[in-house]
């Protein structure tokens, strides 16, 4: 059964940054596609195929980086120049997402 775990949200200020976290098992993690998500809809954030290549939303494009480390089977979002927008609760999952693996996520808080 594939699980997800995140880490590393927490409440920054506007222009801070964070680092998030995403432990996984249960797959053949170094193939699979893998992503992140955010909010309640689960809108799509950014994601990082099998090969390494990486798209991102337009609203993190320049902001946000996404990478993985598969001796870890985790995957990290670098988050720079936080906006009050980006608060959320950010998720990991294969991409496209299979809806039985979504964890419970991380709350990233931007406020002054």
């Amino acid at each position: 059964q594939v699980q997800f775990v995140e880490s590393g949200g927490g409440l920054v200020q506007p222009g801070e940054s964070l680092r998030l976290s995403c432990a996984a098992s249960g797959s053949d993690f170094s193939a699979d596609n893998m992503a992140w998500y955010r909010g309640n809809e689960r809108d799509f954030v950014a994601m990082i195929r099998s090969s390494g290549s990486r798209n991102y939303a337009p609203f993190v494009e320049g902001r946000f980086h996404i990478s993985r480390d598969n001796t870890k089977n985790a995957i990290f979002l670098q988050m720079n120049d936080l906006k009050s927008e980006d608060t959320a609760v950010y998720y990991c999952n294969k991409f496209p997402p299979r809806s039985s693996a979504w964890g419970q996520g991380t709350q990233v808080t931007v406020s002054s």
